[in-house]
């Protein structure tokens, strides 16, 4: 890597000009992947990469007219004190909230450069030209304002309002509760069995923790494996598979650490009043964001979870 005070006035502006093309294909990168979830934004970062054209077509025309039309390759992550950053392309699961910090981390950091380089020019015209380049960037937050303003109307922040709650939905509420639904009502058959046959709050935990931990791994694999999510809209498999099996754990865990108090009927009794919660639980949430009417919810997580609970108790006392 070479350091910035150690680059010609001829490699600086090659420099400027690699930085405006890689920040306005990233501001592309950003419209593309929003354009069918998020047109709106999609269009405020399209203009942020028309003016990143502007300023490459720019810069060129002045490097044409004092080196000619060969342009060496100099990129930022080649100078010391740029940022590094992982290329935008290995960052699928990439959220609209982070896109925006990282546009204005960009803005900041060009700017910077254009102050640092007009500073050890000599050359008037450049100098002038990196100034304007650096007052243009610092403009670039007024004019994200402006766009955001102009297609960020009030229709279109409900919509992608509405277009982040179905993604949360897909890639996070949907996961998550099937794992808490399997892990909370799967694992009461061998918990309750195992502690109506044995009698033995330990033995019992350890059959809850077993259940849990397996089915927590189960549920995963079979989410992450399910798809890969570029067809349906549901997000990085591994993230959906980490969601589901933790959540799965979770919906297990909750009545199993009961048994975890040495006596057998407190320990049943306080694990009895979890599954309660548990199922109330999951029932309000499908309620709030899966839309399923209170009732409904209600009857069909309690009544299938009372069924298993029941089972697990007769078949433990058999």
């Amino acid at each position: 890597m070479r350091s910035f005070n150690s680059l010609s006035e001829r490699e600086v502006l090659a420099l400027a000009i690699s930085l405006e093309e890689e920040d306005g294909r990233i501001y592309g990168d950003f419209a593309e992947s929003l354009r069918e979830t998020y047109p709106a934004t999609a269009q405020v970062f399209k203009g942020m990469q028309q003016e990143e054209i502007e300023h490459h077509a720019r810069l060129m025309d002045l490097y044409r007219k004092r080196f000619g039309d060969h342009v060496p390759l100099i990129r930022k992550q080649d100078v010391k004190g740029f940022v590094k950053r992982r290329p935008i392309w290995l960052q699928k699961s990439l959220g609209l909230d982070e896109m925006r910090k990282m546009a204005e981390s960009l803005e900041v950091e060009t700017r910077l450069f254009y102050q640092r380089s007009a500073a050890r020019t000599s050359d008037l015209n450049m100098r002038q030209l990196l100034l304007d380049l650096a007052e243009a960037e610092r403009g670039h937050i007024a004019t994200a304002e402006k766009l955001t303003e102009e297609h960020l109307t009030e229709p279109a922040l409900h919509e992608e309002d509405e277009a982040r709650r179905r993604l949360f939905l897909l890639q996070v509420v949907q996961p998550g509760l099937a794992g808490l639904m399997d892990g909370s009502v799967s694992t009461l058959a061998p918990l309750f069995a195992a502690a109506f046959a044995t009698q033995k709050p330990h033995d019992a935990f350890l059959v809850g923790i077993a259940a849990s931990v397996g089915a927590g791994i189960s549920m995963g694999f079979a989410e992450a494996l399910s798809d890969d999510g570029s067809l349906t809209g549901r997000g990085h498999p591994m993230i959906r598979g980490l969601v589901c099996g933790l959540m799965t754990a979770v919906g297990g865990l909750g009545h199993t650490l009961p048994y975890l108090i040495p006596d057998f009927w407190p320990a049943t009794i306080v694990a009895m009043i979890v599954v309660a919660i548990e199922l109330a639980s999951i029932s309000y949430i499908r309620h709030k964001y899966m839309d399923t009417p209170w009732l409904s919810a209600s009857v069909q997580v309690v009544l299938g979870g009372t069924l298993v609970f029941l089972a697990g108790i007769l078949i433990g006392k058999s």
